[in-house]
């Protein structure tokens, strides 16, 4: 007990070209590092457009600068998607500098996974050491939820990058009470905020507090280094903000997501606080019952991020009890508070707001998972020689068996043996662990494979399995294709609110038709909601408008609007989905709209399509 209640103090940390220099760790890391771009980059294209939302808007960007710049769902820029555009920038100017393909919308994200394990190795080793940071990279790499989020074309992983990025200022800074260092971090925040607005600031309690308990300066100048990257943070977020804000309504498009064509309301109200309270103006669905403590780890969220939760908040707690009697600067500590503080605040936020929420959106704790693992497995496994010390890594890996037992449970159809294999493995390495001290050298090193792959056999299974499936649609789930989600999203179908939300190909007469004299028209069609349009804009190559927004109750256009474009000749075609709107609150316009087309105009069939000529 007297190692864990007086830990001796870290040595000083060795040089970052000292410790690349030791013989087997530029290969490792290269090896990681190659094995990531593998996992998240063979088979890409399977998934075609992926989410075609975000890919229309990303071929709009690929041909108007003016939609690159705002995030239009079609380049006559009618309406924005329902996010501030930072992720839409890199696929957009990939789709300029590549052409338009599945590959260049989807490539950028699937090296910002690679680029993201890259980062959280260097941050961990900074603190735990080459070890320390190849296990967690490992661990992110390994994550169900990230192999499916990087190798898709969601907001998350350009978030994440920059998270990952923040993080490893943050920690640089706090080595030795570094402003600039503490500023990048800051404005590493402030343009994931640009990615996916308020869920990117809720690392910033955690990076706040280790900077202000830990770094080597007095309190005066920690305080005034916090309010400077505060001002980073609010500056790289706000500038375009108040751009978009302060432009001409009628000079741009209308800010899909909002009911009055703002911003701010897209970023505080509707993505903002409306996801903790459930009161989403707009929305398809109404306030969610309210969360639990155990919601990660429910059906719908297990299969991405649970494999490793539990280890994780123990190896927090490990990790702050052997640092308790620690300096203040103790850097681990420090570590443990950035990436222990990331997973508790976003992980509670996530387990009890009561507004939309989806799995996928748990990729945002996998980094922090894996930088906990990757700390506390290092630092328990250095100190084994004390009981508690190996009683709580030995604890660590039956957590991480029996929880991948309980997930594997829900698959009974997918590798039925894996559940046993795993939950036998980690009960024999946990044991193995409680006597490694005593063996010989080679013997330890043997156990603690052992112990590595009971713990990652599980998640790497189901991730292999999430990048062997093609996924698509606006709902994405990690897990084999067995699983019968194959990617897409519940509800999907004729009429309701699924055909809302899924995406189709249209036959090829439907795209014929569209291309007819499309360069005389502004857009060659519309139709009610962005995934609709997102699916006859891709396959024709031709400007759609998505009538309503994402959700069809956007009042963008209204009807006066519409009947105005109708007039002058600059909608080509309508085409019906047979939608009803299924939102309980929000605009009527698009039904309003669709019904006034319906009554005014004559419906025609293509490819099981109906249609109408605004023209005629």
């Amino acid at each position: 007990m007297t190692a864990l209640a007086h830990p001796v103090p870290e040595s000083p940390p060795t040089s970052r070209g000292a410790r690349l220099r030791r013989p087997r760790v530029r290969p490792a890391l290269a090896g990681l590092l190659v094995a990531t771009a593998l996992l998240y980059l063979v088979g890409l294209g399977s998934s075609g457009w992926a989410n075609a939302f975000y890919s229309a808007a990303a071929q709009a960007g690929g041909e108007s600068w003016e939609a690159l710049f705002f995030g239009s769902s079609d380049p006559s820029n009618a309406i924005t998607v329902d996010k501030t555009p930072a992720a839409l920038w890199v696929m957009g100017l990939s789709v300029r500098i590549f052409g338009l393909s599945s590959w260049s919308v989807l490539v950028p994200q699937a090296l910002m996974g690679v680029a993201s394990v890259a980062l959280l190795y260097a941050a961990v080793r900074r603190v735990g050491g080459p070890a320390a940071g190849l296990l967690a990279g490992g661990v992110l790499a390994l994550t169900p939820v990230a192999a499916l989020m990087f190798r898709f074309n969601n907001p998350d992983a350009l978030m994440v990058l920059l998270l990952v990025a923040a993080a490893y200022a943050t920690l640089r800074a706090v080595e030795r009470g570094s402003a600039k260092w503490l500023v990048l971090a800051g404005v590493a925040v402030g343009f994931a905020f640009l990615a996916k607005m308020l869920q990117a600031f809720l690392v910033l309690p955690a990076f706040g507090l280790a900077y202000l308990v830990a770094a080597p300066v007095s309190l005066g100048k920690r305080l005034l280094h916090l309010l400077s990257a505060l001002a980073a943070v609010l500056v790289s977020a706000g500038w375009y903000i108040a751009v978009v804000e302060l432009w001409p309504a009628s000079g741009r498009p209308y800010i899909g997501g909002s009911q009055t064509n703002s911003i701010l309301e897209l970023a505080f109200g509707y993505n903002g606080f409306g996801r903790i309270t459930g009161n989403e103006v707009g929305s398809l669905g109404g306030a969610q019952s309210s969360g639990s403590w155990a919601r990660l780890l429910g059906s719908e969220m297990a299969g991405g991020i649970a494999w490793l939760l539990p280890a994780a908040v123990l190896a927090f707690g490990a990790l702050l009890w052997l640092t308790w009697s620690a300096p203040r600067t103790d850097r681990t500590r420090a570590s443990a508070i950035v990436w222990g503080g990331w997973l508790l605040v976003t992980g509670l936020v996530f387990s009890y707001m009561s507004g939309i929420i989806h799995p996928y959106y748990t990729i945002a704790l996998a980094p922090a998972v894996a930088a906990l693992v990757g700390l506390g497995a290092e630092r328990l496994w250095r100190q084994r020689a004390n009981p508690v010390a190996a009683g709580i890594l030995s604890s660590g890996v039956v957590l991480s068996a029996l929880t991948a037992y309980l997930v594997l449970l829900r698959e009974p159809d997918w590798q039925p043996w894996l559940k046993y294999f795993v939950l036998l493995l980690g009960l024999a390495a946990a044991a193995l662990l409680l006597v490694a001290d005593r063996l010989p050298r080679a013997a330890a090193r043997g156990v603690a494979v052992l112990a590595l792959v009971a713990t990652l056999a599980g998640p790497a299974g189901y991730t292999v399995a999430t990048a062997a499936t093609a996924h698509s649609g606006a709902i994405p789930s990690a897990g084999p294709a067995s699983r019968g989600f194959g990617g897409g999203t519940p509800g999907g179908g004729r009429g309701g609110i699924g055909s809302l939300l899924t995406t189709s190909t249209p036959g090829q007469a439907l795209v014929s038709r569209l291309r007819q004299d499309s360069g005389a028209y502004k857009w060659a069609a519309a139709t009610v909601g962005s995934n609709p349009a997102a699916s006859y804009q891709l396959a024709a190559d031709v400007p759609v408008m998505a009538v309503g927004g994402f959700n069809g109750t956007d009042p963008a256009p209204t009807l006066a609007q519409f009947q105005e474009y109708v007039a002058h000749k600059q909608i080509h075609y309508f085409v019906g989905t047979g939608s009803s709107m299924g939102a309980t609150s929000g605009s009527d316009d698009a039904q309003e709209i669709a019904e006034w087309v319906a009554q005014h105009f004559t419906a025609t069939t293509v490819d099981g399509t109906t249609v109408y000529d605004l023209t005629s």
